[in-house]
């Protein structure tokens, strides 16, 4: 998981946004020595290293990457022959190449430099963070950056081994991938220096090193020492993350047939990091918010930080003992922590219902999926802006939910054959799509790779339409398969896309998997039954068209027929054909009353979501009080249900949805005496922050928030500063960012650029206000005005965020403005996701002028019925 670098358009940043291509090939490392002295109060750090690398023939050149590194002293050493280096640098290409006079011969060489560098203040490279009482100094790598910290060669396929070395203040620790094999005074009296065991063979990018004032918490699994790491005032809120640290290495040892090869796992939490969690061979880095639990911490974020560390730890195999050949297939190491991270959360704590937020997962992916503008899972990429734009919903959500397809359709226990056969032959090395595909299929002995390959190399999420009939004793089915598309006319045009899609059929009778490759293909399933599910248990990535005749019996039966995630995933589909004209939104609604009781937390989390949209873009002023009454409808008693406290016997789902439904409430429902005693409940928590569940405590914030004064803005604030808990201080931030008022707004947009905002959190805290329809202009307006000062305060968060929060406008003269200023202000790397952003204004405006007279119509027989009733 990673948040990666927002390059602008200030002068400044033109040569970190500058398009790198690939070295050219003339020396390969093998090993790195490299010592690094930071220098804290100056922002700085020296630097020395060797690096051992093979020369595949004679040249007189070697080019490695090197980016605001400044040589001292280069040379070149063959046999007994030292040779002084001319250093030529490209910052354009984001390359140095080192000149002798006299050709190194094929063979052996060792490059010696001398060289320092700034500890930046864009979180990136070797840069400098902030406790709240001093400077450290950190790294983020991933993916292009480590260039920024010491020449090397920066490609994931160049792995090497690498003896690294820290000159550490005296009072400070130092944690990197290996263990610390020694710890000597000096050189001088303030220093001491710390070495670090040789890591395994790796990529550049999984290069780790932290100094500062840490402590650590000490644990273990398998005999494998665990710790959790973080600024002194922090680092007694690790335990649980210590606890699920644990849990998932041994989940992970028994399910590999390869242990944890790495010999020491350290969880760094760290106040400054761009990104939310990078997986570095042996010490993984986190926000500071993924690691930090205490007794006022929600059980929503507990699942959330268990998620994230699973995540990173899967990384430790996925990405690191097997890593990608080139970017280009980064799914091999997103989509597959995305697939596993689930499983040691579910063994643990199955009460959390993961399994929902699976579905969750590739609902929201096939929304981005069914975009024209959308990628197939693999993409070239090239320079570093394309290649951080690939750390998308595709390479994460997609990959993982076609792994779990896969999984389902052969069989877990030959699929997890398949993974162990794929890590053991590709350990220490690299891999291609190709190579994992033909494994699976080699040892499942079923036809994996036709399958993967085509949801690979295709772009698009697959619409297959059912249509169901009994006779006999057999149910007689006609699949069809096609692109689906959120834009309708493309739709009806048609395109070449054609996959080789695993269908299991689940009915009455059991269930029965069939792979679909052609446009239509007719199969038959024993016994009649009188519903036929399209994707058992939700596993298929596709959405799923019934014929009317076989959509009304799930409807219908939808709580004795489908299983929970059945029902998600139909509910989920039924958006999608609406959006694409193939179904209106009355029919919509009247699914989502139909589901009324209920009571599954992901599957309600969705519909309010899809009740927002309804109510800020669909509903005219004239209709929207009648959709608040309809809402308040199906709101309230559900609220009323599950009351305004928890009990010691609620599950994590129900807190979670308890919360979710009181926020939804008091926004889709507009309910007054909601936002009322919200707003009484957190002038109560402001004085004492843990009277109410922690799962409530948030939304109370929000509501109070959106319907905030300066004064309650004012003690917000105050809020923010004056907490010790991580967590109470984003919950008050994101508030801040949650006011309507236009003069608050503009306090907020203002605090972006001043040091009360992290540059961490400066683009999720502007992204949030820009996101809203209700204050997304006006920080439009802000974002234009002030663009240029923007791209100094945002150049640590991944350059295509800022595009992609603009998703709350829906209307022509916005698309316009968009297009015009991004037009005039572009930025490498983010053109797919402006195209996105443009491509869902449009879907939204035709959204609105196809189903606004259906919702009215929807709307006009509600509103009789509610008056026949009286």
């Amino acid at each position: 998981m990673r948040n990666l670098l927002l390059c602008t358009f200030a002068s400044v940043f033109a040569m970190a946004c500058a398009q790198a291509q690939r070295l050219p090939g003339n020396a390969i490392p093998e090993h790195y020595q490299i010592q690094l002295t930071p220098h804290l109060a100056a922002a700085a750090f020296d630097g020395e290293e060797t690096i051992d690398v093979r020369v595949p023939k004679a040249t007189d050149a070697i080019t490695l990457n090197a980016l605001e590194i400044d040589f001292k002293n280069v040379t070149i050493t063959s046999g007994d022959a030292t040779q002084p280096a001319e250093v030529s640098l490209d910052p354009k290409n984001e390359m140095a190449t080192l000149t002798v006079e006299k050709p190194v011969p094929a063979g052996a060489a060792q490059i010696h430099i001398v060289f320092t560098g700034k500890l930046n203040g864009q979180l990136r490279g070797f840069y400098l963070g902030h406790t709240d009482k001093r400077a450290y100094a950190s790294m983020t790598m991933e993916a292009t950056n480590a260039r920024r910290a010491f020449p090397c060669f920066d490609e994931p396929a160049l792995k090497a081994t690498f003896d690294m070395s820290v000159i550490a203040g005296k009072g400070d620790v130092g944690i990197s991938n290996g263990k610390v094999i020694s710890d000597t005074p000096g050189p001088g009296a303030d220093k001491h220096t710390i070495k670090f065991a040789t890591s395994p063979k790796m990529s550049s990018y999984l290069i780790a090193l932290v100094v500062g004032d840490f402590k650590c918490l000490e644990g273990s699994s398998d005999g494998i020492p665990i710790r959790v790491c973080g600024a002194p005032d922090k680092v007694q809120d690790g335990q649980f993350a210590l606890e699920t640290a644990e849990h998932a290495m041994h989940y992970y040892n028994n399910y590999y047939s390869i242990q944890y090869p790495y010999g020491k796992l350290d969880l760094i939490g760290l106040p400054d990091f761009s990104a939310g969690a990078v997986e570095d061979i042996g010490a993984i880095m986190f926000r500071e918010i993924y690691l930090d639990v205490n007794k006022d911490t929600s059980e929503s974020r507990k699942k959330t930080n268990a998620n994230v560390i699973a995540h990173e730890m899967a990384h430790q195999w996925f990405g690191d003992l097997v890593t990608m050949q080139w970017w280009d297939d980064i799914w091999l190491n997103e989509g597959f922590a995305t697939w596993m991270s689930p499983k040691p959360v579910n063994a643990w704590k199955p009460e959390w219902n993961n399994r929902m937020d699976e579905v969750g997962i590739a609902t929201n992916t096939m929304i981005d999926d069914s975009l024209k503008s959308t990628r197939p899972i693999r993409t070239q990429a090239e320079t570093p802006g394309q290649i951080e734009e690939l750390f998308d919903a595709i390479a994460y959500g997609k990959a993982a939910t076609v792994l779990r397809m896969v999984e389902q359709y052969i069989g877990p226990e030959n699929f997890r054959a398949g993974v162990n056969a794929y890590l053991e032959k590709y350990q220490y090395s690299n891999a291609t799509a190709e190579d994992f595909w033909n494994t699976v299929a080699a040892v499942s002995h079923r036809p994996v790779d036709k399958i993967i390959s085509t949801f690979v190399n295709e772009p698009g999420v697959p619409l297959v339409s059912v249509t169901a009939s009994c006779k006999g004793n057999q149910t007689r089915l006609h699949l069809e398969q096609q692109r689906f598309f959120r834009d309708s006319a493309t739709m009806k045009k048609g395109s070449s896309e054609l996959w080789n899609i695993p269908v299991c059929l689940r009915n009455s009778q059991g269930v029965q998997c069939e792979i679909l490759t052609k446009r239509q293909e007719d199969f038959s399933v024993k016994g009649c039954s009188p519903w036929t599910v399209g994707s058992a248990d939700a596993y298929g990535y596709y959405v799923t068209e019934y014929a009317p005749a076989n959509l009304a019996p799930l409807v219908s039966g939808a709580e004795a027929v489908l299983y929970p995630d059945e029902r998600f995933r139909l509910h989920g589909d039924q958006w999608q054909l609406m959006r694409a004209d193939r179904s209106t939104i009355a029919d919509y609604l009247k699914l989502a009353h139909g589901l009324a009781a209920d009571r599954d937390r992901a599957l309600w989390e969705f519909m309010f979501g899809y009740f927002r949209f309804v109510q800020d873009y669909l509903a005219t002023p004239a209709d929207r009080p009648q959709f608040e009454a309809w809402a308040r409808g199906l709101l309230g008693p559900l609220v009323q249900d599950l009351g305004w406290q928890s009990s010691p016997g609620d599950s994590a789902d129900l807190r979670t949805l308890r919360a979710k439904a009181i926020d939804a409430l008091a926004y889709s429902g507009n309910d007054q005496a909601t936002q009322e005693k919200a707003v009484a409940m957190v002038e109560q928590v402001l004085n004492d922050p843990g009277k109410y569940d922690a799962d409530l405590t948030p939304t109370f914030i929000h509501i109070a928030s959106s319907h905030g004064s300066p004064e309650l803005y004012d003690k917000f604030l105050q809020a923010a500063k004056s907490t010790q808990s991580v967590e109470q201080y984003y919950q008050y931030l994101n508030a801040l960012a949650s006011f309507r008022d236009p003069k608050l707004v503009e306090r907020s947009l203002q605090m972006v650029l001043t040091p009360e905002i992290r540059n961490q959190d400066a683009t999720d805290f502007l992204g949030s206000i820009l996101s809203d329809p209700v204050t997304g202009q006006q920080a439009w307006e802000f974002v234009k005005l002030r663009w240029n000062e923007l791209g100094q305060k945002l150049a640590s968060a991944r350059r295509d965020d800022i595009v992609g929060s603009i998703v709350g406008f829906c209307n022509a003269s916005e698309r316009e403005d968009v297009r015009q200023f991004f037009s005039d202000h572009a930025i490498p790397g983010a053109e797919r996701t402006l195209k996105q952003v443009l491509e869902r204004i449009n879907n939204c405006i035709h959204t609105r002028s196809e189903q606004t007279s259906s919702l009215e119509s929807f709307l006009s027989q509600q509103k009789k019925t509610s008056a026949g009733m009286q």
